[in-house]
């Protein structure tokens, strides 16, 4: 497939003239809604006839709570190897807590779509945020850890999971040996039942990193103790931030480059964002807060606005400006040039596959230039 981005004067009906491609093969496969409007700047993948060629397999993963709307979830589970229902919970002292909206839909849906559902554990308090002290409380109580494993197993086995993701973050330095010890752990008891287990990342440049996001994350021993780890290389821009980028790919490929040489590349996934965000202007630091958009979205708003979508050649991501009722905003987003360049990412380094946070808005190109690059593993 070819990506084209829109110029003065272009219209749908020109471009499709050019790649001798029908209007609404475009239209579909970039989810654009008639009249067509486009924005100068904007990236449209063009549909091609496939040529037949050897395709590296990678491993797909998406992230999804289990409220996901059904249209999205249907289209989205065939480009998927596994989808990670988001998330089980814990107390301290190791009762396994499941998410509000049941998530047998998903988990059967998943299965009839060839993509095997994974359950992620997180340590969420009762307000929906990380809980370190939960954290500390499940790795040194033996007790209260066992307790969590059983209903761990117990839970895959009548849910139906294929395998359990685990998603600690905000650790104490204080606990990061005893943290990896509690990924192996539950390695060691669901690896004989045929569980792989997964760790996410936070997106370290070094092993000596500082901030309570990096440095309870050790990538040598997790990568040890886990089958494979997602690195979390998104999230430079975010909801209190400064506007900028949510993966650069600049930024991107040096938590890579450093995870390489702590981790087996054959065990890294490559975290992809599926959204983008809207900040009002100017942005005042603790006041501040952007508003999160799907990825298609952006570009409405752009389309709606007449403004002009720009690249940024380090970042290699899009963004945009645009006035509503008198406030200046600011949009960062993906398509599929920045997608692309984090595909071209994962070929350079031989990595396992990606994951995405998160499937819950369509971002059909996405998928399209996906399987054009890829042989998914099912």
């Amino acid at each position: 497939m070819q990506i084209y981005v829109v110029k003065q004067g272009d219209s749908l009906e020109s471009i499709a003239a050019v790649f001798a491609v029908d209007v609404e093969e475009i239209a579909y496969a970039n989810q654009l809604v008639s009249p067509y409007q486009l924005a100068i700047g904007q990236a449209l993948l063009i549909p091609e006839i496939e040529q037949i060629r050897q395709k590296r397999a990678v491993y797909v993963n998406g992230y999804a709570y289990p409220y996901i709307r059904n249209d999205v979830l249907t289209e989205t589970l065939p480009y998927l190897t596994n989808i990670s229902v988001f998330s089980y919970g814990f107390t301290a002292n190791g009762e396994l807590v499941p998410p509000q909206t049941d998530d047998s839909r998903m988990i059967n849906e998943a299965w009839m779509q060839g993509a095997a559902p994974l359950m992620v554990l997180t340590p969420f308090d009762q307000s929906g945020m990380f809980n370190n002290y939960l954290i500390s409380e499940i790795t040194h109580n033996m007790e209260a850890q066992q307790h969590l494993i059983d209903q761990i197993l117990a839970a895959m086995e009548v849910k139906g999971f294929a395998g359990i993701d685990i998603d600690f973050e905000y650790i104490l330095p204080q606990d990061r040996v005893a943290y990896a010890e509690f990924v192996a752990n539950v390695r060691a008891q669901a690896a004989p039942l045929g569980y792989p287990v997964s760790v996410a990342l936070a997106p370290k440049t070094s092993a000596d990193q500082k901030g309570l996001l990096y440095e309870g994350k050790d990538y040598k021993l997790l990568g040890e103790a886990a089958d494979s780890v997602l690195l979390m290389t998104y999230e430079w821009g975010y909801t209190y931030g400064p506007p900028m980028a949510v993966a650069p790919i600049n930024k991107v490929r040096e938590v890579v480059e450093y995870a390489v040489t702590e981790i087996p590349t054959k065990k890294i996934d490559l975290g992809i964002p599926n959204y983008g965000y809207d900040w009002t202007l100017p942005f005042v630091k603790g006041t501040s807060k952007a508003r999160t958009i799907g990825n298609v979205e952006a570009v409405e708003i752009a389309v709606a606005s007449n403004a002009v979508i720009e690249f940024d050649q380090t970042a290699m991501s899009p963004f945009f400006h645009y006035e509503k009722e008198g406030v200046q905003h600011e949009v960062w987003f993906e398509d599929v040039r920045s997608i692309k360049e984090k595909f071209h990412l994962i070929t350079e380094y031989g990595l396992r596959g990606m994951g995405y946070w998160q499937v819950m808005k369509l971002f059909r190109a996405n998928w399209l230039l996906l399987v054009d690059t890829f042989e998914i593993i099912k």
